[in-house]
Protein backbone atom coordinates (compact mmCIF):
# COMPACT_ATOMS: atom_id res chain seq x y z
CA UNK A 1 0.00 0.00 0.00
CA UNK A 2 1.27 3.82 -1.19
CA UNK A 3 0.63 7.10 0.27
CA UNK A 4 -0.20 9.70 -1.51
CA UNK A 5 -1.48 13.05 -0.76
CA UNK A 6 -3.21 14.71 -3.50
CA UNK A 7 -1.25 15.05 -6.96
CA UNK A 8 2.26 13.57 -4.70
CA UNK A 9 3.06 9.58 -4.62
CA UNK A 10 5.20 9.33 -1.30
CA UNK A 11 8.13 7.62 -1.36
CA UNK A 12 7.73 5.78 1.86
CA UNK A 13 5.02 5.30 4.34
CA UNK A 14 6.72 7.01 7.60
CA UNK A 15 6.27 10.81 7.99
CA UNK A 16 8.52 13.03 10.05
CA UNK A 17 6.05 15.00 12.68
CA UNK A 18 6.32 18.82 13.06
CA UNK A 19 7.70 19.76 16.66
CA UNK A 20 8.59 22.85 17.69
CA UNK A 21 12.02 23.78 18.22
CA UNK A 22 13.71 20.55 16.93
CA UNK A 23 12.55 19.87 13.49
CA UNK A 24 14.43 22.96 12.04
CA UNK A 25 15.55 23.03 8.45
CA UNK A 26 18.88 21.47 9.18
CA UNK A 27 17.01 18.68 11.02
CA UNK A 28 13.89 17.96 8.35
CA UNK A 29 16.86 17.39 5.73
CA UNK A 30 19.01 14.73 7.65
CA UNK A 31 15.72 12.61 8.22
CA UNK A 32 14.73 13.82 4.63
CA UNK A 33 18.23 12.31 3.35
CA UNK A 34 16.99 8.93 5.51
CA UNK A 35 13.47 8.39 3.63
CA UNK A 36 11.01 10.39 5.84
CA UNK A 37 8.30 10.86 2.84
CA UNK A 38 7.61 14.01 4.17
CA UNK A 39 9.16 16.52 6.50
CA UNK A 40 6.54 18.87 7.98
CA UNK A 41 8.31 22.44 8.55
CA UNK A 42 7.67 23.95 12.74
CA UNK A 43 4.14 24.87 13.12
CA UNK A 44 4.21 28.71 11.94
CA UNK A 45 1.16 31.10 13.37
CA UNK A 46 -1.20 32.32 10.77
CA UNK A 47 -0.27 35.93 12.31
CA UNK A 48 1.35 37.74 10.09
CA UNK A 49 2.44 39.83 12.45
CA UNK A 50 5.03 37.57 14.41
CA UNK A 51 6.52 36.60 10.76
CA UNK A 52 9.44 39.46 11.77
CA UNK A 53 11.32 37.17 13.80
CA UNK A 54 14.86 35.89 13.56
CA UNK A 55 12.62 32.25 14.71
CA UNK A 56 9.47 32.75 11.77
CA UNK A 57 12.38 33.68 9.38
CA UNK A 58 13.72 30.42 9.87
CA UNK A 59 10.83 28.22 10.19
CA UNK A 60 9.60 30.07 7.02
CA UNK A 61 13.03 29.39 5.34
CA UNK A 62 13.17 25.82 2.91
CA UNK A 63 16.38 26.07 0.50
CA UNK A 64 17.24 23.35 -0.45
CA UNK A 65 14.58 21.11 0.75
CA UNK A 66 13.54 17.91 -2.02
CA UNK A 67 9.78 18.64 -2.50
CA UNK A 68 7.07 18.30 -1.24
CA UNK A 69 7.69 21.36 1.22
CA UNK A 70 4.66 21.03 4.10
CA UNK A 71 4.38 24.21 6.22
CA UNK A 72 2.16 23.63 9.40
CA UNK A 73 -0.55 27.08 10.23
CA UNK A 74 -1.50 27.03 13.53
CA UNK A 75 -4.26 29.58 14.24
CA UNK A 76 -8.20 30.07 14.86
CA UNK A 77 -9.15 32.83 12.54
CA UNK A 78 -10.25 31.16 9.10
CA UNK A 79 -9.40 34.15 7.11
CA UNK A 80 -6.22 34.59 8.96
CA UNK A 81 -5.36 31.07 8.25
CA UNK A 82 -5.93 31.42 4.66
CA UNK A 83 -4.27 34.60 3.69
CA UNK A 84 -1.22 33.01 5.56
CA UNK A 85 -1.60 29.94 3.79
CA UNK A 86 -1.86 31.61 0.46
CA UNK A 87 1.18 33.70 1.05
CA UNK A 88 3.26 30.51 2.01
CA UNK A 89 2.05 28.71 -1.09
CA UNK A 90 3.33 32.02 -2.79
CA UNK A 91 7.07 31.26 -1.28
CA UNK A 92 6.93 27.57 -2.15
CA UNK A 93 4.76 25.55 0.02
CA UNK A 94 3.46 22.25 -1.88
CA UNK A 95 1.50 21.16 0.82
CA UNK A 96 -0.55 23.48 3.87
CA UNK A 97 -1.24 21.60 6.77
CA UNK A 98 -3.58 22.68 9.94
CA UNK A 99 -2.12 22.20 13.50
CA UNK A 100 -5.48 21.45 15.52
CA UNK A 101 -3.08 18.65 17.56
CA UNK A 102 -0.55 20.98 19.38
CA UNK A 103 -1.89 20.35 23.55
CA UNK A 104 0.86 23.11 24.76
CA UNK A 105 -1.24 25.68 27.01
CA UNK A 106 0.77 28.64 25.22
CA UNK A 107 -1.64 27.18 22.25
CA UNK A 108 -4.62 26.22 23.51
CA UNK A 109 -4.92 29.33 25.58
CA UNK A 110 -5.33 31.12 22.79
CA UNK A 111 -7.63 28.42 21.48
CA UNK A 112 -5.86 27.33 19.12
CA UNK A 113 -3.99 23.81 18.21
CA UNK A 114 -6.05 20.76 19.70
CA UNK A 115 -8.26 23.43 21.97
CA UNK A 116 -10.44 23.55 18.13
CA UNK A 117 -11.41 20.31 18.48
CA UNK A 118 -13.92 21.41 21.01
CA UNK A 119 -15.82 23.78 18.46
CA UNK A 120 -16.42 21.13 15.45
CA UNK A 121 -18.73 24.28 13.21
CA UNK A 122 -15.32 25.82 13.53
CA UNK A 123 -12.74 23.65 12.54
CA UNK A 124 -15.33 23.07 9.17
CA UNK A 125 -15.10 26.68 8.75
CA UNK A 126 -10.90 27.08 8.90
CA UNK A 127 -10.88 23.58 6.71
CA UNK A 128 -13.37 25.00 4.43
CA UNK A 129 -11.44 28.72 3.92
CA UNK A 130 -8.24 27.60 4.08
CA UNK A 131 -8.93 24.49 1.02
CA UNK A 132 -10.52 27.34 -1.19
CA UNK A 133 -7.92 29.66 -0.43
CA UNK A 134 -4.74 27.16 -2.05
CA UNK A 135 -4.35 25.60 -5.20
CA UNK A 136 -2.34 22.61 -3.30
CA UNK A 137 -3.11 20.15 -0.76
CA UNK A 138 -4.54 20.74 2.48
CA UNK A 139 -4.04 18.10 5.23
CA UNK A 140 -4.67 18.41 9.05
CA UNK A 141 -3.44 17.11 12.11
CA UNK A 142 -5.53 16.29 15.29
CA UNK A 143 -5.66 14.62 18.53
CA UNK A 144 -8.29 11.95 19.71
CA UNK A 145 -10.89 14.28 21.27
CA UNK A 146 -10.05 17.10 24.26
CA UNK A 147 -9.93 14.61 27.24
CA UNK A 148 -10.79 11.12 27.05
CA UNK A 149 -14.92 11.39 27.75
CA UNK A 150 -14.68 13.50 24.08
CA UNK A 151 -13.15 11.93 21.69
CA UNK A 152 -14.38 13.14 18.34
CA UNK A 153 -11.81 12.62 15.75
CA UNK A 154 -14.39 10.16 14.00
CA UNK A 155 -16.57 13.04 13.51
CA UNK A 156 -13.98 15.53 12.80
CA UNK A 157 -12.22 13.08 10.39
CA UNK A 158 -15.58 13.09 8.42
CA UNK A 159 -15.59 16.64 8.84
CA UNK A 160 -12.05 16.81 6.96
CA UNK A 161 -13.43 14.87 4.26
CA UNK A 162 -16.16 16.82 3.41
CA UNK A 163 -14.19 20.01 3.48
CA UNK A 164 -11.64 18.35 1.06
CA UNK A 165 -8.91 17.73 3.33
CA UNK A 166 -6.36 15.74 1.42
CA UNK A 167 -5.25 13.57 4.46
CA UNK A 168 -5.66 13.57 8.03
CA UNK A 169 -3.00 12.77 11.07
CA UNK A 170 -4.24 11.76 14.49
CA UNK A 171 -2.31 11.35 17.37
CA UNK A 172 -3.31 8.39 19.90
CA UNK A 173 -3.78 10.95 22.96
CA UNK A 174 -6.38 13.44 23.96
CA UNK A 175 -5.39 17.01 24.35
CA UNK A 176 -5.97 16.66 28.46
CA UNK A 177 -3.09 13.52 27.91
CA UNK A 178 -0.41 15.84 26.75
CA UNK A 179 2.08 13.12 25.79
CA UNK A 180 1.09 10.99 29.57
CA UNK A 181 0.29 7.07 29.28
CA UNK A 182 0.49 5.21 26.21
CA UNK A 183 -0.99 6.28 22.94
CA UNK A 184 -4.48 4.40 21.92
CA UNK A 185 -5.01 4.36 18.21
CA UNK A 186 -8.47 2.48 18.47
CA UNK A 187 -9.87 5.86 17.83
CA UNK A 188 -8.19 6.12 14.88
CA UNK A 189 -9.30 2.65 13.36
CA UNK A 190 -12.46 3.64 14.11
CA UNK A 191 -11.81 7.20 12.18
CA UNK A 192 -10.47 4.88 9.30
CA UNK A 193 -13.94 2.37 9.20
CA UNK A 194 -15.90 5.51 8.71
CA UNK A 195 -14.59 7.73 6.62
CA UNK A 196 -12.54 7.46 3.48
CA UNK A 197 -9.37 9.58 3.45
CA UNK A 198 -5.64 8.67 4.00
CA UNK A 199 -4.67 8.71 7.82
CA UNK A 200 -1.86 8.48 8.80
CA UNK A 201 -1.01 7.04 12.49
CA UNK A 202 0.78 9.21 15.18
CA UNK A 203 1.93 8.64 19.00
CA UNK A 204 4.48 6.18 20.59
CA UNK A 205 5.70 4.62 17.08
CA UNK A 206 8.97 4.03 18.12
CA UNK A 207 10.39 0.82 16.15
CA UNK A 208 9.65 -0.66 12.56
CA UNK A 209 7.96 -3.39 14.23
CA UNK A 210 5.80 -1.07 16.16
CA UNK A 211 4.64 0.70 13.07
CA UNK A 212 3.94 -2.49 11.11
CA UNK A 213 2.25 -3.34 13.93
CA UNK A 214 -0.33 -0.05 14.20
CA UNK A 215 -0.81 0.07 10.40
CA UNK A 216 -2.32 -3.50 10.73
CA UNK A 217 -4.19 -2.58 13.27
CA UNK A 218 -5.75 0.88 12.38
CA UNK A 219 -5.87 0.19 8.66
CA UNK A 220 -4.23 3.70 8.27
CA UNK A 221 -1.83 4.32 5.11
CA UNK A 222 1.33 6.43 6.71
CA UNK A 223 2.90 6.56 10.31
CA UNK A 224 3.58 9.66 11.89
CA UNK A 225 6.90 10.06 14.05
CA UNK A 226 8.15 12.53 16.21
CA UNK A 227 10.33 11.80 19.71
CA UNK A 228 11.39 8.94 18.52
CA UNK A 229 13.58 10.62 15.54
CA UNK A 230 15.29 12.63 18.48
CA UNK A 231 18.98 11.35 17.97
CA UNK A 232 18.11 8.78 15.82
CA UNK A 233 16.93 10.24 12.30
CA UNK A 234 17.92 6.75 10.35
CA UNK A 235 14.99 5.37 11.89
CA UNK A 236 12.93 6.09 8.68
CA UNK A 237 15.09 3.99 7.01
CA UNK A 238 14.41 1.42 8.97
CA UNK A 239 10.87 1.99 9.07
CA UNK A 240 10.43 2.50 5.68
CA UNK A 241 12.49 -1.19 4.79
CA UNK A 242 10.46 -3.38 6.96
CA UNK A 243 6.98 -1.84 6.31
CA UNK A 244 8.04 -2.36 2.00
CA UNK A 245 10.03 -5.82 2.37
CA UNK A 246 8.98 -7.78 5.95
CA UNK A 247 12.82 -6.92 6.79
CA UNK A 248 14.84 -5.46 8.71
CA UNK A 249 17.63 -3.24 7.41
CA UNK A 250 20.98 -3.86 8.34
CA UNK A 251 22.09 -1.70 11.52
CA UNK A 252 24.23 1.45 11.02
CA UNK A 253 27.61 0.62 12.18
CA UNK A 254 28.98 3.49 14.85
CA UNK A 255 31.45 5.16 12.50
CA UNK A 256 28.32 5.65 10.26
CA UNK A 257 26.35 7.66 12.66
CA UNK A 258 29.57 9.61 13.93
CA UNK A 259 29.61 10.75 10.83
CA UNK A 260 25.65 11.61 10.37
CA UNK A 261 25.85 13.18 13.90
CA UNK A 262 29.05 15.62 13.04
CA UNK A 263 27.47 16.60 9.69
CA UNK A 264 24.28 17.39 11.73
CA UNK A 265 26.57 19.78 13.81
CA UNK A 266 27.90 21.82 11.14
CA UNK A 267 24.44 21.79 9.38
CA UNK A 268 23.66 23.39 12.78
CA UNK A 269 26.17 25.68 13.11
CA UNK A 270 25.76 26.89 9.59
CA UNK A 271 22.16 27.70 9.78
CA UNK A 272 21.69 29.44 13.01
CA UNK A 273 25.20 31.02 13.00
CA UNK A 274 27.60 30.44 16.19
CA UNK A 275 25.91 31.75 19.18
CA UNK A 276 22.40 29.98 18.41
CA UNK A 277 23.96 26.68 16.88
CA UNK A 278 25.60 25.75 19.65
CA UNK A 279 22.80 26.16 21.81
CA UNK A 280 20.62 24.46 19.83
CA UNK A 281 22.84 21.84 19.08
CA UNK A 282 22.91 21.03 22.79
CA UNK A 283 19.43 19.16 22.51
CA UNK A 284 20.37 17.28 19.38
CA UNK A 285 23.69 16.08 21.32
CA UNK A 286 21.91 15.01 24.71
CA UNK A 287 19.59 13.30 22.16
CA UNK A 288 22.59 11.24 20.36
CA UNK A 289 23.62 10.46 24.03
CA UNK A 290 20.80 9.10 25.06
CA UNK A 291 19.51 7.17 22.23
CA UNK A 292 23.24 5.44 21.39
CA UNK A 293 25.42 5.08 24.63
CA UNK A 294 24.83 6.66 28.11
CA UNK A 295 28.20 8.37 29.17
CA UNK A 296 27.60 11.41 30.83
CA UNK A 297 31.08 12.56 31.55
CA UNK A 298 30.72 13.06 27.55
CA UNK A 299 27.04 14.68 27.53
CA UNK A 300 28.54 17.38 30.58
CA UNK A 301 31.33 18.04 28.21
CA UNK A 302 29.13 18.61 25.27
CA UNK A 303 26.30 20.88 27.03
CA UNK A 304 29.05 22.73 28.38
CA UNK A 305 31.12 23.71 25.33
CA UNK A 306 30.13 27.78 24.88
CA UNK A 307 31.88 27.85 20.74
CA UNK A 308 31.14 25.73 18.04
CA UNK A 309 34.98 24.78 17.32
CA UNK A 310 35.20 22.97 21.02
CA UNK A 311 31.80 21.39 21.01
CA UNK A 312 32.43 19.74 17.90
CA UNK A 313 35.88 18.45 18.63
CA UNK A 314 34.36 16.94 22.06
CA UNK A 315 31.68 15.12 19.52
CA UNK A 316 34.16 14.28 17.65
CA UNK A 317 36.45 12.67 20.49
CA UNK A 318 33.73 11.20 21.99
CA UNK A 319 31.49 9.43 19.00
CA UNK A 320 34.51 8.81 17.54
CA UNK A 321 36.17 7.07 20.30
CA UNK A 322 32.48 5.00 20.82
CA UNK A 323 32.82 3.94 17.16
CA UNK A 324 35.96 2.63 18.02
CA UNK A 325 34.72 0.62 20.42
CA UNK A 326 32.53 -1.47 18.01
CA UNK A 327 35.26 -2.30 16.05
CA UNK A 328 37.80 -3.10 18.82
Amino acid sequence: MSLHIGPYALAGRALLAPMAGVTDRPFRQLCRQFGAALAPAEMLSADQRLWSTDKSRRRMDHSGEPEPTVVQLVGRDPRQLAEAARVNVDLGARIIDINMGCPAKKVCNHYCGSALLADEPLVARILTAVVHAVPVPVTLKIRTGTEPMQRNAPRVAAIARQCGVAALTIHGRTRSDMFRGAAEHATLRHSRAQVNLPMIANGDIDSASRARAVLDFTGAEGVMIGRAAQGAPWIFRDVNAYLAHGNFAAPLLRASKTEIILQHLESLYAFYGEYTGVRMARKHLGWYCRQNFDTSELRQTLMAAENSASQFEAARRGFTHWAGLEAA
